[in-house]
């Protein structure tokens, strides 16, 4: 299984190219590993790339699910973006309802 918190560390030094050369499909893959163990963060990080076909191939689908995922843990980038996906129709049907409960619990949070 690996360390979550390792994996998703090694796959930001990946994404950034901090220490060792750029690669996002690299990082991409690290975050997954990382996010198949629950890290809100990696989900985060990959569903980024997903909704910019970085590393990845480009996938609006994939990108709301783990923002979903993400925003279901708490993570506040998440919650906005997952909101900002469900305001336009992003990956997944139109929601106005669930993206001004999500804009609020976001903006609640900070």
């Amino acid at each position: 299984q690996g360390n979550p918190s390792g994996q998703f560390n090694y796959g930001q030094c990946l994404d950034r190219g901090k220490g060792l050369p750029q690669d996002a499909r690299e990082a991409a893959r690290f975050y997954g590993l990382a996010a198949g163990q629950g890290l809100a963060g990696a989900m985060y990080n990959r569903a980024v790339m997903f909704g910019k076909g970085r590393g990845v191939p480009q996938d609006d689908v994939e990108a709301a699910r783990l923002y979903r995922c993400a925003a279901d843990e708490g993570h506040l980038s998440a919650q906005y973006n997952y909101a900002i996906c469900c305001r336009d129709g992003l990956g997944l049907p139109q929601d106005d309802r669930e993206a001004a409960r999500l804009f609020r619990l976001a903006a609640e949070q900070g």
